[in-house]
């Protein structure tokens, strides 16, 4: 595997061959997995395990969000703890770039071959095979596709795991990518007995005091301009310490500003001012692409959910992106 040259594209033949010779495989997802990320990794670590393939997934656990009720999540690794391990081969899910994954994975990634599957077109192809789809709804979809093609049998655990990805990612099958492959796969995965009411449930309709509470403190930052085209909220280091929450439990405050009639760029700014880093998760509609105002800053992501990390305390930062929201604007007027 290591005589493989860096940056190749590959089909999924390959990345089976290449698994399927693994000895110990590392699945990794982005740092603060979201549904498709986590579901991903759950998945394909029990297809893994069950096909005869010794693998481990690693996530803490500690700030996984809606998605931590699922079946598998317990049998998840801390960074720190696996990184004192040896592997073979590492298999990357759902992350745009070598920077994204946990920092304790960082360095053993580094010496590894990687399995580079993702679904951001904005993807750096920074392992040593790349299977990289764009156009798919999902990262979730395509472990899917790789799963049915390599023959490693499906069940409950997985199935729910990749259902979870999906849905959570296509906006239960009502986003742009949603296409008829993704709708075959929703169908496979109800064989397996996915509690599709449960699961609703459980990630839209079910929210702790403290997610509850960071949108209540998000609700009150909340601005609009361009005539409601452009609104955003803000939280900061501080609201997360006063309610004991992770990033987690904010994961859809992004939903508060893209909710505005007539909204076009929904915005997420989290930051304090003490700190040179704040983080901007973005959301558009179309024909508005997200990730030419991620690219601005060095983000990326999808044409219409997309995040940078702009290197300035948060209002200044604030300043800053709204300065490129106005003339991106200005450059796109609406009809």
């Amino acid at each position: 595997m290591k005589e493989t040259p860096p940056h190749r594209k590959a089909k999924p033949s390959k990345l089976i061959e290449v698994i399927s010779r693994a000895k110990s495989v590392l699945i990794t997802g982005h740092v603060h997995p979201d549904g498709d990320s986590l579901g991903c990794m759950i998945a394909l670590a029990h297809l893994l395990n069950r096909a005869g393939i010794k693998a481990v997934a690693t996530a803490d656990r500690k700030a996984l969000g809606g998605p931590s009720f699922l079946a598998g999540v317990e049998k998840l690794a801390h960074p720190d703890a696996v990184a004192k391990k040896r592997f073979d081969l590492i298999v990357s899910l759902d992350c745009g770039n070598f920077e994204r994954m946990p920092e304790p994975i960082q360095p053993i990634a580094a010496k590894l071959p990687i399995v580079n599957i993702d679904h951001h077109r904005t993807n750096t192809l920074f392992g040593t095979l790349n299977w990289i789809e764009g156009h798919a709804s999902s990262t979730g979809e395509m472990v899917w596709r790789l799963a049915r093609k390599a023959g490693w049998k499906l069940d409950a655990i997985s199935a729910e795991a990749l259902w979870v990805a999906i849905i959570t990612d296509s906006g239960r099958f009502a986003y742009d990518h949603t296409t008829p492959t993704t709708l075959r796969c929703g169908a496979d995965l109800l064989r397996y007995g996915v509690r599709t009411a449960f699961i609703n449930d459980k990630l839209y309709c079910s929210f702790s005091r403290t997610s509850i509470e960071l949108k209540r403190r998000a609700f009150s930052t909340l601005s609009v301009s361009n005539n409601n085209e452009v609104a955003s909220v803000t939280l900061t280091g501080k609201d997360f310490d006063q309610t004991g929450g992770t990033k987690a439990d904010a994961e859809d405050v992004i939903e508060i500003p893209r909710s505005l009639t007539g909204n076009r760029i929904a915005l997420f700014f989290y930051g304090n001012e003490d700190n040179d880093e704040t983080r901007v998760s973005i959301r558009t509609r179309a024909p508005l692409d997200a990730t030419v105002l991620a690219k601005m800053f060095g983000g990326g992501g999808h044409s219409r959910a997309a995040g940078c990390t702009i290197k300035e305390p948060l209002s200044q930062a604030t300043k800053t992106f709204r300065r490129a929201v106005d003339e991106w604007l200005a450059q796109h007027p609406s009809a």
